[in-house]
């Protein structure tokens, strides 16, 4: 399976993502921002980090990057996107997830790990854990506090699309909320980063759980 990581400039968790993607035994593709062109990936991580014109808003500016439009299509076609913190936010900006990431509610960036709850299986990304499992994973985000208005809150709940829950809010989030997925089910949005422990040297190798199931629940 073909795996593509988008690169922006600035962005510091490509790489990372790259290599946990070697370690899910898939092959990693580069796609950079500046090329129209997915290259026949099967998948599409949006890795976290920071991208260019972040200090506008986080994600405003990537957004509009030459890869997105490809990206955009691929994933309203029902292709499996992932978006990891930074990411995330890139794709509620590119309206393929609903909501915003705004400032953690203490206004200062939080570095640490959490522990969050699968509250959704039904997705490619998380068809790989078992639904209501706790996995220890890595934040690193100051815009990771999850807003959305009450209608919007209630539709991802009612539809079983909040996909992540912190058990131990670390931003203000809304719902505990730590990642959601659009209707299709098929994109999907979290700010913990799975990528971060994705080898044993690394701590805890819990991430490729998450990454994992993209090689069995492409469509789910």
């Amino acid at each position: 399976m073909r795996i593509g990581v988008a690169i922006f400039p600035g962005s510091n968790c490509d790489r990372d993502a790259l290599f946990a993607v070697e370690q899910m035994g898939a092959d990693p593709v580069e796609l950079w921002h500046a090329d129209a062109d997915l290259k026949a990936v099967d998948a599409v991580i949006v890795p976290g980090g920071f991208s260019y014109g972040d200090y506008l808003r986080p994600g405003a500016i990537a957004r509009f990057a030459k890869v997105m439009g490809p990206l955009e299509e691929f994933a309203r076609a029902g292709g499996p996107v992932l978006g990891i913190c930074n990411g995330f936010q890139v794709l509620t900006e590119a309206h393929l997830l609903p909501g915003a990431l705004l400032r953690n509610i203490d206004m200062r960036f939080v570095c640490r790990r959490v522990r969050v709850r699968v509250e959704s299986t039904e997705t490619p990304w998380t068809s790989g854990c078992e639904s209501g499992e706790e996995l220890m994973l890595p934040v690193a985000h100051n815009e990771g506090n999850y807003f959305a208005d009450e209608a919007t809150l209630k539709e991802l709940e009612d539809e079983g699309r909040v996909v992540l829950r912190y058990l131990k809010n670390p931003n203000g989030s809304a719902n505990d909320i730590a990642g959601v997925c659009n209707e299709g089910r098929n994109v999907v949005g979290i700010m913990p980063h799975p990528e971060r422990v994705s080898d044993p040297v690394l701590g805890s190798e819990k991430g490729l759980k998450i990454l994992r199931s993209v090689l069995v629940g492409a469509r789910i």
